[in-house]
């Protein structure tokens, strides 16, 4: 299994209507072969910080099976505009 990591940071006083359109593109990463689940958590001290957390199969799930897909496409038209800067997404496997 392999975790997905993503820092984003929301475009300010754009929050609410991120967290509105992020739970209807959670339909498009689900629809994924390899999507496990996914949780979006926000940070308390910092209003627009948030971490996306995606659980996978294999790494080629997410960076070849989501991000070619038609479905990575609305992903993408839905949620991108709200990024500042663009976020950095890395993959961790357990360990321990």
């Amino acid at each position: 299994m392999i975790l997905e990591v993503a820092i984003l940071y929301v475009k300010d006083n754009l929050e609410k209507q991120f967290e509105i359109d992020f739970l209807k593109a959670g339909q498009y990463i689900s629809s994924i072969k390899g999507y496990k689940s996914h949780s979006l958590k926000k940070c308390i001290e910092q209003k627009n910080k948030y971490i996306l957390l995606v659980d996978w199969e294999t790494i080629e799930d997410h960076n070849i099976g989501f991000r070619t897909s038609e479905a990575y496409l609305k992903w993408k038209a839905l949620l991108h505009h709200y990024y500042d800067p663009f976020p950095n997404v890395e993959h961790y496997e357990t360990v321990i």
